[in-house]
Parts: structure tokens; C-alpha cells; sequence
């Protein structure tokens, strides 16, 4: 079976448009990245490096090996799918984070997209 584009797109082509999107609606570029980082585990410069090197979203993902226990709390529709029912795991952390910024972008205190 064929990968979903979005596996090889690089993370840093995909970045400017989660921050693009939060910012249309009056939230920051350091939102998205509290965001990422919550979600991943890795520290702003791990981030950094992946944007830097290009690294494609499947491999920035499975790079996470702290991704945040937490994310099971995060439910709901992303792209017409319930986030609960998918899943290929590579493919359900791409919506987690989909609808973290979805959320960022309606407009949620980060209290709340963060699950605290």
C-alpha cells in the first residue's frame, strides 16, 4: 500500500502553514511551537534541527520518543475523521497535532489544548 503524501512532505514545509494558520487568528508562532514541543517531547532546537535538516513527517514523528502520553485525551474531528478511530500510529500523531492547532486557531486557552 502507497504512503499518504503527507508522510513524505517535510515537516519544514508543513510548519509555516500550522504557524500561518494560528497567526490569521491572532495566536503565535511560540503557541505552535509550545504546542509541538507538549506534543513530541523534544526541546525548541530538536525542532529547530528537523525544520534545519528537512526531515520528512513521518521520520520527525517517529523521532518522538517522548511523544506526550497525553495525547490520548485529544479526540474529535480532524480532515472529516475521528483522531480516537484512527490507526496507522504515524498517521494518528499527524491529526494529533492537526487538531491541537485547530484548536489553538478557535481560539482555546493552552491550558486546554494541553490537556492540563
Amino acid at each position: 500500500m502507497e504512503k499518504h503524501k503527507i508522510y513524505t512532505m517535510t515537516f519544514a514545509s508543513v510548519y509555516p502553514l500550522y504557524v500561518a494558520k494560528a497567526q490569521r487568528k491572532g495566536r503565535t508562532k511560540e503557541e505552535v511551537d509550545e504546542i509541538i514541543q507538549w506534543l513530541t517531547g523534544f526541546r525548541q532546537e530538536e525542532v529547530d534541527k528537523h525544520l534545519k535538516e528537512g526531515t520528512d513527517f513521518e521520520h520527525f514523528l517517529e523521532s518522538a520518543v517522548n511523544f506526550n502520553p497525553l495525547c490520548e485525551k485529544i479526540t474529535g474531528v480532524v480532515c472529516g475523521i475521528r483522531v480516537e478511530n484512527i490507526e496507522d500510529p504515524v498517521m494518528k500523531k499527524i491529526r494529533y497535532l492537526d487538531k491541537l492547532i485547530d484548536e489553538l486557531a478557535k481560539g482555546k486557552s493552552m491550558e486546554k489544548i494541553l490537556r492540563t
